[in-house]
């Protein structure tokens, strides 16, 4: 599991201090990225997210995206447990532009980010 940056004392009991790095190339089709904790991803597929995010993407709206986000991870915790992992995530709305220059593997031309941490009970 990579949970820490740096926690050397978690990897005695299995914690990874070393993250685990991705990196895509972003098309046309490519709309926002959600960078989420476990809390989200838990009871919460990419689908999911992505059918909450869609109608805030077409109202340019990332904070309000990430709040929908964490309500939603927040409820179906509610549902399946008796208790509430961290819920944090990160919204970005993209505007890929084909025409400016590569730079690292991603093309962009503007990106609007949000982070949200928390939720109101």
């Amino acid at each position: 599991m990579s949970r820490s940056l740096g926690d050397y004392l978690a990897h005695s009991v299995g914690v990874d201090t070393h993250p685990e790095v991705m990196r895509f190339e972003l098309a046309p089709a490519d709309k926002f990225i959600i960078i989420a904790s476990d809390g989200v991803w838990e009871f919460l597929s990419n689908e999911d997210v992505a059918k909450i995010v869609w109608p805030f993407y077409l109202k340019n709206s990332p904070e309000l995206a990430g709040n929908a986000i964490v309500r939603a991870a927040a409820q179906k915790w509610r549902e399946n447990d008796s208790v509430i992992d961290d819920i944090t995530c990160v919204t970005i709305f993209l505007e890929v532009d084909n025409q400016t220059p590569k730079h690292e593997g991603a093309i962009l031309k503007k990106a609007i980010i949000n982070s949200c941490m928390d939720f109101e009970n």
